[in-house]
């Protein structure tokens, strides 16, 4: 039997609820009972978004609402509540989570435009339409350019990592200028975390690729660039507790103290500095394998011709992979994990926020302060719970 409604508790609607920030956005809100209401809307059904089993209950089909986001059409179907009794009154969404997007690299402009920047602006226009107290809408560090120094809010955006982050500059943006729309962008950097894909799956599959190949003969895994490039990072439990807590400020907070500018906007990161250095060393000691940096020659070239040099690393890896996979036993579903290369990706890009806003003004401390050889042996138990690891 359903527990009864506390409507002394927020009610709150995530949208890209089963994308892998939402699903722990979801999970955080549940387990720790902080909603009197809870709904999920995506495109894809639970049963197929391979959720973890701490994640079900949260993302059951009860707090689950397919739809297309984007679409203004779809508007009511997401946003309208039931009132509590017969003749009780209207209910609204206390917090909207904008969760949703295009989370592929390397699409069309197009692609981004319709799946990301609309997407923004039709839940923001509705939000703003339907008086929410707050609308988190979740971006990324890519769109700062390339820094060694921590970037602060208030830094250059004139040159984006990513197409995906130029599609989401502008829809932060567009966002700012909707009347009556409690917005709060959040800048994350690289999520890691358990069942994670992107950025460290894909640095896993590759060292786990490395670490059967050294069975045969000795092979070190060199990175592009350097050990100092910054890739700077977020534990998911951090980052979804950071959405809730920014969602609880922005509900009784029209400004950010000392700000030199109008825009709710801060910077989302952990205490570790993460560098392309410090994720060697910790692939190094978990997968007993030599990890080091290409040097000055191939760096040069790289430059030059990153994708061709990206479609032969990809060449090398994806048939071996599919192997290894296929000699444990994987058959159709390794989940997100792949060693495929993303030309995006690999750019020669320093990723550095400082996170100093966002702790001084609404008080968040990361519990996972820094990525560790045992925060990825934690990640790789996760893909071993769900049979995805090789």
């Amino acid at each position: 039997m359903a527990s009864p409604v506390d409507p002394a508790k927020p009610t709150v609607l995530i949208i890209g609820g089963l994308g892998y920030i939402g699903r722990f956005l979801a999970n955080h809100i549940h387990t720790n009972n902080l909603a009197s209401t809870i709904r999920l809307v995506d495109k894809q059904l639970p049963q197929l978004a391979s959720l973890a089993p701490e994640h079900t209950a949260a993302c059951s089909q009860e707090n689950f609402l397919q739809a297309d986001a984007s679409r203004p059409e779809s508007q009511a179907k997401i946003f309208d509540l039931q009132p509590l009794t017969p003749d009780g009154p209207v209910r609204q969404f206390d917090y909207v989570f904008n969760c949703g997007g295009e989370t592929r690299f390397s699409q069309e402009d197009e692609v981004y435009k319709l799946r990301s920047y609309q997407l923004s602006l039709t839940v923001g226009k509705e939000a703003a339409k339907r008086g929410v107290k707050a609308f988190v809408e979740l971006s990324t560090g890519t769109v700062y350019n390339s820094s060694k120094s921590p970037c602060k809010e208030g830094d250059k955006t004139t040159k984006p990592h990513t197409k995906q982050a130029k599609w989401k500059f502008a829809a932060e943006e567009e966002l700012t200028k909707i009347p009556g729309l409690r917005l709060v962008v959040l800048r994350l950097p690289h999520v890691y975390g358990p069942y994670v894909g992107r950025w460290l799956g894909t640095q896993l599959a590759l060292a786990r690729l490395y670490q059967d190949r050294n069975r045969d003969k000795a092979e070190t895994l060199k990175y592009l660039w350097s050990s100092d490039m910054r890739t700077n990072t977020l534990h998911v439990e951090d980052a979804a507790e950071a959405m809730w807590l920014a969602a609880v400020w922005r509900s009784k907070n029209d400004s950010i103290p000392k700000a030199t500018h109008d825009k709710i906007v801060f910077n989302v990161v952990d205490k570790g500095n993460t560098t392309q250095g410090t994720m060697a060393g910790i692939v190094k000691q978990v997968f007993k394998i030599e990890t080091g940096f290409q040097n000055t020659l191939v760096n040069t070239f790289a430059r030059l011709n990153l994708e061709h040099v990206v479609d032969d690393v990809n060449d090398d890896t994806l048939d071996d992979w599919a192997d290894l996979q296929k000699e444990s036993g994987i058959k159709d579903n390794g989940g997100p994990l792949s060693p495929f290369m993303e030309k995006e990706l690999l750019r020669d890009a320093d990723l550095c926020l400082d996170g100093g806003r966002f702790e001084s003004v609404v008080g968040f401390r990361p519990k996972h302060e820094r990525i560790t050889k045992e925060e990825v042996e934690a990640v790789v138990e996760s893909y071993k719970r769900m049979k995805w690891w090789p």
